[in-house]
């Protein structure tokens, strides 16, 4: 890379990290200040409920149709319209003066969310090439949990202080300045599938299987949840087999077929959020109600994860250039599995120190597993189709938190 490109490509990490650390703080803060926001605007649970459950299912649904059209119009072009609606629907929601204002600026900011989400890794992937894609890639994921990591803290210190209306209003200045970078620093766009005809068909039997599925998954145990959860499955198969017969689809599933690093990686995200994305929420109810701490002692102890992925992630992003990405994410796996197996362990007379080990373990998995898991995938397509590998992963990631917590649920129930 020459000069030029060398300054292309920081001012795209800049872009990109500052968006990846914008969504998930937003989602974070959000939860902290629920109870608050329950309050003042006379919420019950389930439209409660509705705040945070309307944003992730809108990001979803819309997230591999946007990877797509990322591809054939220009990811660049995508991801500016994206942090535009993002930055509109802030502002819409902290004027909200009601439920159904609020919930309706949330479905639209996830609307903006999923352009982000399936084109920001996809543009660096664009940009920077294999040898040198997991540092950048491992350092756009330490702005994730960076944002997962000062989240509850700052949604906190906002609410407290200045009210529940401003942690909307604290993206419009980050927003403004991602457009500013885009705008007048950023050059070049990226249309490898620029001609191709854009998978209407596909794209909404894919929102109706994924609407069933994770609303399904978040009203578990009601015998709803497991209908649309049948729906949602049936759906899927559909799309499918209507895949298999597009010319141009939205998905092209020969790549789950014919691609072994592709199907596996994206399998290996959908089990790994699966399996530990509801471990933070379960440990934060237990810590509260099961060793009566307060809310800030509880965040504190919970900060250990996020902070260790935020650390090694662009560590291990950076070692996966070198070695093979699958050796360092089954690493991680393993170590995460460790993490997990002494949870089960966990009782009322468990020492502080035993659950800081705990998530010593889970964050340090989930390091080496995140970054390296995520260079597989962009490493494993043509360059047309990173888009649709962006997105598809950042699917994974989602259907794995909401199966996560609809199988905590479960357990409850």
């Amino acid at each position: 890379m020459d000069h030029s490109q060398r300054r292309n490509g920081l001012i795209a990490q800049i872009i990109a990290a500052l968006s990846s650390f914008i969504t998930p703080f937003m989602l974070a803060a959000i939860n902290v200040a629920l109870p608050v926001i329950s309050k003042e605007l006379s919420l019950d649970a389930v439209t409660l409920n509705w705040i945070s459950t309307s944003y992730l299912l809108s990001s979803a649904v819309f997230l591999l149709p946007f990877g797509k059209i990322a591809d054939i119009y220009g990811r660049k072009k995508v991801f500016l319209i994206g942090i535009i609606i993002f930055l509109i629907s802030s502002v819409f929601a902290g004027f909200s003066q009601n439920s159904f204002q609020l919930i309706s600026s949330r479905i639209l900011q996830g609307f903006g969310s999923s352009m982000i989400f399936g084109t920001g890794v996809a543009i660096l992937s664009s940009i920077f090439p294999p040898g040198e894609r997991g540092r950048v890639i491992g350092l756009n994921i330490a702005a994730v949990y960076l944002g997962l990591t000062f989240g509850p803290f700052l949604g906190g210190l906002i609410t407290g202080h200045l009210g529940w209306r401003f942690i909307f209003f604290f993206n419009i200045p980050l927003s403004l300045l991602v457009i500013f970078f885009i705008v007048t620093k950023l050059k070049g766009e990226w249309a490898e599938a620029k001609g191709e005809k854009f998978d209407i068909t596909g794209s909404v039997i894919y929102g109706v299987a994924i609407i069933c599925i994770i609303y399904g998954m978040s009203v578990l145990p009601s015998l709803n949840g497991f209908i649309l959860l049948g729906l949602g499955i049936i759906f899927l198969l559909i799309f499918i087999k209507v895949e298999q017969k597009i010319i141009n689809p939205v998905l092209e599933i020969s790549l789950f077929k014919n691609n072994r690093v592709f199907a596996f990686s994206n399998l290996a995200a959908l089990i790994n959020y699966s399996a530990t994305f509801s471990a933070t929420f379960l440990l934060s109810l237990f810590l509260q109600y099961g060793k009566s701490l307060s809310v800030q002692k509880t965040g504190l102890i919970l900060l250990v994860q996020p902070v260790l992925m935020s650390i090694f992630s662009p560590l291990t992003g950076k070692i996966s250039d070198k070695i093979q990405p699958r050796v360092l994410a089954s690493t991680g796996m393993a170590i995460s599995m460790i993490g997990l197996v002494l949870l089960i362990f966990v009782s009322t007379g468990t020492s502080i120190t035993y659950i800081i080990i705990c998530q010593l373990f889970l964050g340090f998995g989930f390091a080496l597993f995140s970054s390296p898991n995520t260079n597989a995938v962009m490493s494993s397509v043509e360059k047309k189709s990173l888009g649709i590998a962006s997105a598809t992963l950042s699917t994974m990631r989602l259907t794995g938190q909401m199966l996560s917590m609809g199988l905590a649920t479960l357990v409850f129930a």
